[in-house]
């Protein structure tokens, strides 16, 4: 553990910008070494003479700027990083795009992937201990498939209150991720006979051999700049959506085709699947409700915490109509009888406790910081390059100019370390080359090198004095 040299103005106020300022500095001049252990948060308050939670906002900061790591066990460490040379290729380009780097690692091609290295771990911890020692014995044992009770009470709490949604407990399924909760309800409804499924185009095309297995047989409906087309619906059994933020145009379903949609349902007596993806994370738009709420009788919303928390947790729900909800809990039951009931009952104690919605805030401006450095990168380096779909959500959709290959881009831009797919593979309809790329896993500082290493390589080294594509 090191013992730091670090000077603070007290006149000065701002405590705890002054140490995360010192602490920057010394990271980037060498002082401290990637791996080196810092002070805990007490005792280097206790060295300064300050207040311990200025030192901890200053650690945090620093985490989630990527010049620190923090985890349970290890304390918190200098981050693995490289300080840039002068006319050295960008960091990221140094990087074996499979290594774990900063902020636990961005890399990988997931656009679509929360940074992990944020997840609550001390928030978490103490959920699970308070379960393991407040539950009885026999909430261990096998229990209702469709999901504990208290966890289903408090999400349907939770998502009456922020996705204005129309719930009630006995309507929810826990399920292991909206993936299992998708196939749960197709599997449901393809013993009725042929299902039919609309689709947004495009699409994720990692959801798409699920959706088949599952019994579906897919329609692709264009989406445009308010979302799924639709004037486009036939007589397709259900219509499978994103209306909060679509994957991956980043496009939110306009008023009007919410209203036309839940019109369609009810006329035909069919179903909408409501995947309320990225609902978590918004920007610079008014909170949207979720579909469900303008139609609970004929909309299935799926959910899960695999943005706001982690992937692995593989929790999620299912909010159905009641008559749907019992046989999608009876084939729950059937088929593997249930989710872990431990997790279960520490998410229900980490949304009863406010654990839930105090990560959320904090991820949503962290992801504010590292969206607009992105944004901004991209706008003084490639101004040729559209972004859309920004407004919410951890993704961009970027619409490229003329010239420009969707895989050369992805090439380029994964040899940087950002993550990114080709959009062509998600269509079924013609459209213009475009690709997404993930921002939550790319430290707001290390965008602009990011960019310009990506300007560099798609240019071909051709740039003009003023610093633009030649």
């Amino acid at each position: 553990m090191a013992d730091l040299l670090i000077q603070i103005n007290r006149e000065n106020g701002g405590i705890a910008g002054q140490i995360a300022a010192e602490l920057r500095d010394a990271i980037r001049g060498g002082r401290l070494v990637p791996g080196t252990r810092l002070p805990a948060t007490r005792d280097l308050a206790a060295d300064l003479q300050v207040s311990r939670g200025a030192v901890v906002e200053a650690y945090e900061q620093l985490v989630a700027e990527g010049f620190l790591t923090s985890r349970v066990g290890a304390g918190t460490r200098v981050a693995p990083r490289t300080p840039t040379a002068p006319g050295a290729p960008p960091a990221a380009a140094r990087r074996d795009p499979g290594s774990t780097g900063v902020c636990g690692s961005y890399y990988g091609h997931r656009p679509t992937s929360p940074d992990l290295a944020h997840f609550p771990r001390q928030g978490w911890l103490a959920a699970v201990r308070h379960v393991l020692t407040t539950v009885p014995s026999d909430a261990l044992d096998y229990g209702d498939p469709g999901g504990v009770p208290e966890l289903r009470e408090e999400l349907a709490g939770y998502l009456c209150r922020v996705r204005a949604a129309d719930v009630r407990p006995e309507n929810l399924v826990i399920v292991g991720g909206v993936a299992q909760g998708l196939s749960l309800v197709l599997h449901v409804l393809s013993r009725e006979g042929d299902l039919s499924l609309a689709v947004e185009d495009p699409t994720s095309i990692n959801q798409v051999p699920l959706l088949r297995r599952a019994g579906a047989r897919l329609v692709p409906v264009p989406v445009d700049e308010e979302g799924l087309d639709v004037r486009r619906l036939t007589g397709e059994a259900a219509a499978l959506v994103t209306p909060a933020h679509q994957f991956p145009t980043g496009v939110v379903l306009s008023p009007s085709r919410r209203a036309a949609l839940v019109e369609w349902a009810h006329a035909g007596g069919r179903l909408v699947l409501e995947d309320d993806y990225d609902a978590e994370f918004r920007f610079d738009r008014d909170p949207v409700g979720c579909l469900q709420g303008l139609a609970p009788d004929r909309v299935v919303l799926s959910g899960s915490v695999s943005k706001a928390l982690a992937p692995g947790l593989r929790l999620g729900w299912v909010a159905a109509p009641p008559e749907l909800a019992g046989a999608i809990r009876r084939a729950r039951g059937e088929l593997d009888l249930g989710s872990p009931v431990v997790d279960q009952y520490a998410l229900a104690h980490f949304l009863r406790t406010g654990g839930y919605d105090r990560h959320l805030r904090r991820m949503r401006r962290e992801y504010r910081r590292r969206r607009d450095a992105l944004a901004a990168a991209l706008s003084e380096e490639l101004p040729r390059v559209r972004v859309k779909g920004i407004e919410a959500g951890l993704h961009m959709y970027l619409e490229l100019p003329d010239g420009w290959t969707e895989q050369e881009v992805v090439r380029a831009a994964r040899e940087l370390g950002l993550s990114a797919e080709p959009v062509g593979p998600m269509r079924e309809f013609a459209g213009p080359p475009a690709v997404v790329v993930g921002f939550a896993r790319l430290p707001a500082h290390q965008a602009a090198e990011v960019v310009h290493g990506l300007k560099v390589r798609m240019s071909g080294h051709k740039i003009d004095p003023g610093g633009r594509l030649a």
